[in-house]
């Protein structure tokens, strides 16, 4: 069966992100048979094998009996390519050189963080960021609110007036007046945190009880608002599971952070203007920076 390019490229498709689980590297089987050959280079399983672990795991999911010929068949088209490049003389081009040392550093700098990260990568450190940040905190307040928003505050003035009237329907009101987001579903903005609003908006739906409306159209930068308050609630933290991917997400982030901090403070490093010349060394700080004078003499009694 001859399979299409654009098929075995999309199985090419590399989840190779600076992540540490992603990128480790079982050891290789003691039994490494070679699968193929090229023109005289071999492919043998281990290869083959690595270059399953870098796929995607929707595809990793497919039957390998399926999957690893067609592997095989990539491999075998990338090892003719590179074959025909070194025929050619490629491999002594300027430009190519310069594009395999890049290719070279990245995967020296990927592999370095990698192996400084991986350590903050283990279930077991997650699961002590998870004590140290999430567990420990209080139940977070929710609020859930309506709102009308209009562009003035005579419409604003208006719509309040409107929505309290003894029994009127706050949401009918909002869908007939309000211009902003969820106006169809009257003003229904669900439940949201303090921090998920913007400061104005935020303080007064926080100050008010369930079933009271704003005193007042609150401004804010998208126009006036009548809020309503439907109902108040108290959220504990997430459990371990639900906060791992954004624990892990956190924890690579400052991992990755601080080892290149690290590593860019023990560099020393020399700059040089754009045409090479030397650029002035940096003044040495004062021994006076910072101090403050003495204090003038107390005259004597």
């Amino acid at each position: 069966m001859r399979r299409t390019p654009r098929f075995l490229a999309a199985l090419l498709v590399s989840t190779a992100l600076l992540s540490a689980p992603a990128l480790a590297q079982g050891p290789a089987p003691a039994a490494d048979p070679v699968v193929a050959r090229v023109d005289g280079t071999e492919i043998r399983l281990s290869e083959l094998q690595s270059e399953m672990e870098r796929l995607p795991a929707e595809l990793r999911s497919m039957p390998q009996p399926m999957l690893m010929p067609l592997l095989l068949d990539q491999l075998i088209t990338q090892k003719a390519i590179t074959a025909a490049a070194r025929a050619q003389g490629l491999a002594s081009d300027p430009e190519v050189q310069a594009r395999l040392r890049r290719a070279e550093e990245e995967a020296l700098q990927q592999a370095l963080i990698t192996r400084a990260v991986a350590p903050q990568m283990t279930e077991e450190a997650l699961r002590a960021r998870y004590q140290r940040d999430v567990a420990g905190q209080p139940a977070e307040e929710e609020v859930r609110a309506r709102h009308i928003l209009v562009p003035t505050e005579a419409e604003a003035r208006t719509a309040l007036a409107e929505a309290r009237r003894p029994n009127a329907d706050f949401a009918e009101v909002a869908r007939r007046r309000s211009t902003g987001p969820g106006s169809r579903e009257g003003g229904d903005l669900g439940f949201f945190k303090r921090g998920d609003m913007i400061p104005e908006f935020a303080t007064a739906a926080f100050a008010m009880q369930p079933g009271q409306i704003s005193e007042a159209p609150v401004r804010t930068q998208f126009g006036w608002h009548v809020i309503k308050v439907e109902a108040r609630r108290a959220v504990p933290p997430p459990p371990f599971e639900e906060a791992q991917e954004a624990l892990r997400q956190r924890a690579f982030e400052e991992a990755v952070n601080a080892e290149v901090e690290r590593i860019r403070a023990s560099a020393q490093v020399e700059r040089f203007a754009m045409d090479g010349s030397p650029l002035p060394a940096p003044a040495a700080p004062s021994l006076l920076d910072g101090a403050a004078p003495p204090a003038a003499p107390q005259p004597r009694r």
